[in-house]
C-alpha cells in the first residue's frame, strides 16, 4: 500500500485529503460542544456550517483528483467509501445543529453534555485512524483504537436507554419529551457516523495488510 504511494507520489495527496476531512469532522463536534456549552439561548450555527462546508469541498476534490490520478496508493472504492463516511459526520453534526436550534427553549445544554463527551472522543479517534493510514500501520494497533470506537459506541448505547426511560416515565411535558427524543437520537447517529468511518478505516487495512 505504501509502497505505491512513494512511487507515485502525487497519490499521497489522497492520504492528506482524507486527513483533512477527519480533522474537519472532529473540528464540526467541537464546534457543536462549543454551540451547547455557550449557547444561553442565542443559537449560531455558522461555525457548524463552515465545518460542513469544508468537508463537501474535501469529498468534491477527493472526487476530482481520483478521476485525474491513474494510480493510488488505496483502492479507489476505498477512499469513496472512506471519504464519504467522513462527510456524514460534519453533515449530521449540522442537522442536530438545525434541530436545536429549533427546540434548544424546550430542552438545556447539560442535557446533552454525557453524549457529546462520548462524540468528541469518538471523534478524535476517528482523526487518529485516518491519520495512521498514510504510515502503514499493523493491524493490531487499527483494530485497539477501533476496539475503542466499540466501547465509546456501547457507553452511548447505554446512555441512550437511560434517556429513554426518562422520556418514556410519564413524568416529561409530552412536548419537550418529542424535542429530547429527537436530539438524543441525532447525536446518537452522529457517534454511529463515527464508529462508521472507524469501520471503514479498519476494512482498508485489513484488506491491506
Amino acid at each position: 500500500m505504501i509502497s505505491l504511494a512513494k512511487l507515485f507520489g502525487r497519490s499521497d495527496r489522497f492520504f492528506e485529503l482524507l486527513a483533512a476531512s477527519a480533522k474537519s469532522a472532529n473540528q464540526s463536534i467541537e464546534a457543536l460542544a462549543r454551540l451547547l456549552k455557550e449557547s444561553n439561548g442565542n443559537v449560531s450555527l455558522a461555525e457548524l456550517a463552515v465545518a460542513r462546508r469544508n468537508e463537501k469541498k474535501n469529498a468534491e476534490t477527493i472526487s476530482e483528483e481520483l478521476v485525474m490520478v491513474f494510480v493510488t496508493a488505496l483502492e479507489r472504492e476505498d477512499i469513496e467509501a472512506l471519504s464519504r463516511a467522513l462527510y456524514r459526520i460534519p453533515k449530521t453534526v449540522e442537522k442536530f445543529g438545525e434541530r436545536y436550534g429549533i427546540m434548544h427553549h424546550l430542552v438545556k445544554p447539560e442535557d446533552f453534555a454525557p453524549q457529546m463527551a462520548i462524540a468528541q472522543e469518538a471523534s478524535s479517534v476517528v482523526v487518529r485512524m485516518v491519520d495512521m493510514l498514510a504510515k502503514n500501520p499493523k493491524l493490531e494497533d487499527i483494530k485497539a483504537e477501533n476496539d475503542k470506537m466499540q466501547e465509546l459506541e456501547s457507553r452511548a448505547d447505554q446512555l441512550v436507554l437511560g434517556y429513554l426511560k426518562e422520556i418514556y416515565s410519564g413524568r416529561m411535558d409530552p412536548i419537550k419529551a418529542m424535542a429530547m427524543r429527537d436530539l438524543y437520537d441525532l447525536l446518537e447517529k452522529v457517534i454511529d457516523r463515527c464508529r462508521d468511518a472507524g469501520n471503514v478505516v479498519t476494512q482498508i487495512v485489513l484488506k491491506n495488510s
